[in-house]
């Protein structure tokens, strides 16, 4: 089975350059382990789905980052709208 299209949005391409470069590759890692096959299978401490957000529908925890994305299965395609540090987080979930 095919896995799933990953596109990072512009939001999250500016979150990436705001990275130091170790941590941009840990995320990126852990966004091609994690979201190529199988985005949707939450788990306990690393895929959530969110629900009462209206904007995204998961949040995947890398560290002390989170990786905020949507899901379309039809398209088999992984959209990463946000990639923040734990701290930024709560001020996300304000503006959705």
């Amino acid at each position: 089975m095919a896995g799933y299209e990953i596109v990072l949005k512009p939001s999250a391409i500016r979150d990436f350059d705001g990275l130091q470069r170790y941590e941009a590759a840990i995320i990126a890692d852990g966004i091609e382990v994690f979201l190529t096959h199988e985005p949707t299978k939450e788990s306990k401490s690393r895929i959530k789905r969110l629900r009462g957000v209206q904007r995204t529908d998961y949040r995947l925890r890398l560290g002390d980052y989170r990786v905020f994305y949507d899901v379309d299965l039809s398209a088999r395609l992984v959209e990463i709208l946000r990639v923040l540090h734990k701290e930024e987080t709560r001020k996300f979930y304000k503006e959705v």
